[in-house]
Order: structure tokens, then sequence, then C-alpha cells
């Protein structure tokens, strides 16, 4: 099992990431440190099962349900209003996040033998570059930052970012198009 105390770097279906426990507040502010990624950008959940996600989403519209029922897991990201067990340090103090199951068996295996099944992440790259490719471009340039995780199977990641989609309102609204065709 992975402790929670641990920075991870690892494969999802979309793009690699650099995750951690979503409760440490010094480790998500460490990830923000080692990308360079400005504070006013929240991290994201992630999870292996989306019952593990429930207790920081305040309401789910029927509408994320279809959503969640038809692409869950795979390359969507969806925003709900967080509850009050959703710390701010996560959300760069706005009252969402962003949740996503990837449909990845390395990610899978990874979540369901990490501390609490659900990492604060974010994609694996140094803020407005790229993200790392492959395993040796990840351990070259954050080796010595983080614990990468060697790819767990054989189904490297497609490259393309997730589909966001706000789901706080009467109807869905896609804030970015990626690997979902919503």
């Amino acid at each position: 099992m992975y402790d929670k105390n641990v920075i991870l770097g690892f494969e999802t279906d979309t793009v690699w990431g650099i995750g951690c426990h979503p409760l440490k507040r010094e480790n998500v502010l460490k990830i923000y440190d080692i990308k360079g990624r400005e504070k006013t950008k929240p991290l994201i959940l992630m999870s292996s099962k989306f019952e593990y996600l429930t207790p920081y989403i305040k309401i789910i519209p029927d509408y994320a349900k279809d959503l969640i029922k038809n692409f869950f897991p795979g390359g969507l990201t969806l925003i709900f209003e967080k509850t009050d067990f959703c710390p701010d340090f996560l959300t760069s103090g706005f009252n969402t996040i962003g949740v996503r199951l990837p449909n990845h068996k390395g990610f899978y295996d990874l979540a369901e033998n990490f501390e609490g099944h659900v990492l604060a992440t974010t994609s694996l790259n140094i803020s407005n570059e790229p993200p790392v490719k492959n395993y040796e471009e990840a351990y070259q340039k954050f080796g010595d930052k983080i614990e990468i995780i060697k790819p767990l199977n054989n189904t490297p990641p497609a490259g393309l970012a997730s589909t966001v989609v706000l789901c706080t309102g009467e109807a869905p609204v896609v804030l970015r198009q990626g690997s979902v065709k919503i």
C-alpha cells in the first residue's frame, strides 16, 4: 500500500499525472512548486471508484449521473460543487471540485493500493509545457522530486487531455473538449 505522505507520478488513460493524498496540504502545495503551477489553478481528484469521490461532492445532478454512467471510467472530468470536507487548498478557493476515474488498469491498481483511494492530481509537466510522454521522460524530469511509478500495464496514455464538464447548473457545460466527445 502506498503511504499518504508520498507524491507520485503515474500513467493514466489520457496523460501522465502527478498526485498525492488530497488532505495532505504540504504535499498539494509541493505539487504546485514542482510544476511551477499557479496557485489559482485547482487540482482535481482521481480515484478507482466513484464512491470514493462522493464525500467531496455536494450535489450530483441527474444529467451528471448519465455522464458518469456513460463515460466513467474514461477521459472525462466532471466539476461539481464541493462539500465542506473538500479542502480549499485543493480548489484554489473555488467552491467546486473536478473528479475523474481514469480507464487505465495501472492507475486503478495504484488507487486501490493508495491510502484513502483518492489522489489530488494534475498533469505531470512543468506548467505551460506538454505533459511527459513516457516513463523515461517522467523519471528524467521529476525523478529527483517525486516517486515515479513504472507503467503497470502496456497501455500508454493516449496523449489527449480529458474533456472537462461543469456540472453545477441546470445543464452540463463543456469547458474543454478532450478525449471524450460530448
